[in-house]
């Protein structure tokens, strides 16, 4: 579904199109072509464009509605409310007349955030058993092309899908948002309803880009970088940079490989070291560098395979990449830890021997290739065929971080950019009736948790506005547990993070939070498991956008009270009784006294309360609970919900 835009020979047009013209704008808005699921039990917004003053008049199952299209030539009528069911009908009549057949109605999910709601279902735990059951004919799928824009947009490029094995199995990484297609399959199969699923995703990006230029304006840490925006546009519409070309030039002036011409088949790379691949550098014999690598192997691709498409997999990647094949780019990307998978038209490549080499430029932290093996491989589409890439390659250095100007200001690309992704690829959407939305992103913004605490507050509002439903229900993927595991207890940028989602979730009505502190993996920050991500999610769903009794989070912390040496802490959302997950004693408590000086915890459960001590912490005052970027805490209830991590200290209000 999700496209793979960059490809050998259209590479420089498509990153020039990010942030160009929008798609011509039809008399139907592509959000109502066949097989789309409208909402059901609201006034539906029906939009499109057409003459200036034209007439329009609007039908489905025998329900009209009649518009005029306004000076800009845009048109909206609303029709229903309908109760979920169909097949339908939608007929608008203007100039000319356009249908939309198939049409069902039910509940439509948004479904937003980085790469880990973009993950598609070919990436998970079970993809074959998940994809191979995906025939299901009431469940309707649109992905939202990834767009960037410095003014709102109205339209997009993008058509709806019948759910089926190939439909949510299609497109780049693995397919169609994993989280979003089992959330909406668990309520489907709950509800008994037709269910869209729209998804308007990026990997690697920060809130801010996915809110408003209005919304954001309201927080002083953002009103430059609006005002910046605006600037910008009228620098694009002037005619853009030439990017690309500026960073070639930049490479060809600074880099020893692109000079010698390293990419090409036959470049001498006998004295080049090996190392096997994937790993980060630092483990592979490179500690500590920072700069520039180059990466070189080859690779056999069989007789017939040429007539097939073929998608070069490299897992992922920190920082950026180039990559080449026989000395032709096939791909390159910038955001770090992202996989790679790029697309070769087929006949393109030959039976025979092929040289791929990867220019990869790491600016700090962990650098190269940090996927797994079986990520690294040349695919053959249409088959289960492929050629492994794990293993040995020669490298050589480039040049030293130390010694490199930097790089040269992207506009227009960049999609962190305050405002971009919302102008893109949410704006195109207004006001289109939802349900509800599913939002699973913040490893962007770890690190700036202050902020965030207001920032997801106000992209809620801002959505809400956007779409003129103001309980519009918001439901949250809390970060799930990743990274280094500490053996003592550490400040946690990640935890900080964490603690402003759970905020959020708390102080913002109709809103939602899934935990997912047990279901992480410390060594890959696209863990596998989305099946409990999105069953939790559900679950919330049940509770925040239906109305069903039962429990629907995990315990959340309440008060503490300090006894003599222990403190005793009660907790919200305790359902049916506190529990030790795995039945072990409780882990993830940290405790200090006056000093902050935090020691592990002995912690116990008694009745609806934990109590918590140390023999080191006399007097305590302070307690925290899965205090870590990675932590291990078995606190949850009897419903099988995990606790969310929490410090007793928290900020009480809103910066």
């Amino acid at each position: 579904m999700r496209p793979i835009l960059l490809v050998p020979v259209l590479l420089h047009a498509v990153l020039a199109s990010l942030a160009a013209a929008e798609p011509e704008r039809p008399l139907l808005h592509t959000l109502f072509t066949d097989h789309a699921v409208l909402q059901r039990d609201a006034m539906v917004p029906i939009w499109g464009w057409t003459t200036p003053g034209t007439a329009v008049h609007v039908t489905m199952d025998a329900v009209a509605a009649d518009a005029v299209a306004d000076e800009g030539g845009r048109w909206l009528a609303r029709i229903g409310p309908f109760s979920a069911g169909g097949p339908y009908t939608l007929t608008v009549a203007g100039p000319t007349t356009v249908t939309a057949t198939d049409i069902l109605v039910g509940d439509v999910w948004l479904c937003s955030g980085q790469s880990n709601m973009a993950m598609g279902i070919g990436a998970i735990k079970d993809a074959q058993k998940e994809i191979a059951s995906a025939d299901e004919p009431q469940i309707r799928l649109l992905d939202v092309p990834q767009v960037i824009a410095y003014t709102p947009q109205t339209a997009i490029a993008a058509h709806w899908h019948v759910c089926t094995p190939a439909s949510v199995a299609g497109g780049g990484w693995a397919g169609f948002s994993a989280v979003g297609y089992l959330f909406g399959r668990q309520l489907h199969h709950e509800l008994k309803i037709p269910i869209g699923l729209i998804q308007s995703t990026r990997g690697g990006t920060l809130a801010e880009a996915w809110t408003s230029g209005p919304a954001l304006s309201a927080m002083p840490e953002f009103q430059a970088a609006v005002v910046q925006v605006g600037e910008d546009a009228k620098r694009l519409a002037a005619g853009a940079p030439d990017y690309a070309k500026d960073v070639a030039v930049w490479w060809q002036a600074n880099d020893a490989g692109t000079r010698a011409g390293w990419s090409s088949p036959t470049a001498e790379a006998s004295a080049w070291k090996s190392m096997a691949l994937p790993q980060h550098w630092e483990e592979g014999g490179l500690p500590g560098f920072d700069g520039g690598v180059w990466f070189r192997r080859s690779f056999e691709i069989p007789d017939g395979w040429s007539a097939n498409e073929l998608i070069v997999h490299l897992g992922a990647i920190d920082d950026r990449d180039t990559t080449w094949i026989d000395g032709v780019v096939v791909g390159e990307r910038e955001a770090w830890n992202e996989p790679r998978d790029y697309r070769i038209p087929a006949g393109t490549l030959a039976a025979g021997r092929h040289v791929i080499a990867v220019r990869v430029l790491d600016t700090g932290g962990p650098g190269g290739f940090s996927g797994k093996a079986e990520e690294l491989r040349v695919e053959r589409v249409g088959t289960t065929d492929s050629i492994p890439l794990a293993g040995p390659w020669r490298y050589r250095e480039g040049a030293a971080l130390s010694s490199l100007p930097p790089l040269p200001v992207r506009l227009g690309e960049n999609p962190n950019v305050p405002t971009v992704l919302f102008n893109g690829m949410i704006n195109p959407l207004v006001p289109c009736a939802f349900k509800g939305a599913i939002w699973y992103q913040g490893e962007a913004n770890a690190g700036q948790a202050a902020i965030y605490r207001r920032l997801l507050p106000t992209l809620i509002a801002d959505w809400r506005a956007r779409f003129d439903v103001h309980d519009f229900p918001f439901l949250i993927v809390q970060l799930a547990n990743y990274g280094e595991r500490h053996a003592q207890p550490t400040e946690s940028g990640w935890a900080e993070l964490r603690e402003a989602q759970q905020m959020t979730a708390q102080r913002v009505a109709k809103s939602g939070l899934a935990v997912a502190i047990d279901i992480g993996e410390g060594g890959d920050i696209h863990p596998k498991n989305k099946q409990d991500v999105a069953k939790r999610l559900a679950v919330a769903a049940q509770a925040v956008a239906y109305g069903r009794a039962g429990e629907f989070s995990g315990p959340v912390y309440r008060a503490m009270r300090v006894d003599g040496a222990t403190a005793v802490l009660s907790f919200d959302h305790v359902g049916a009784g506190l529990v030790s997950r795995g039945e072990r004693p409780l882990t993830g408590f940290a405790i200090a006294g006056d000093d902050r000086r935090f020691v592990w915890a002995e912690a116990r459960i008694v009745a609806d309360t934990v109590v918590v001590s140390s023999p080191t912490v006399e007097h305590p005052t302070t307690v925290r609970y899965g205090w870590d970027d990675n932590p291990d805490g078995s606190l949850a209830n009897a419903d099988g919900l995990p606790a969310s991590p929490f410090r007793t200290d928290a900020p009480r209000e809103l910066p």
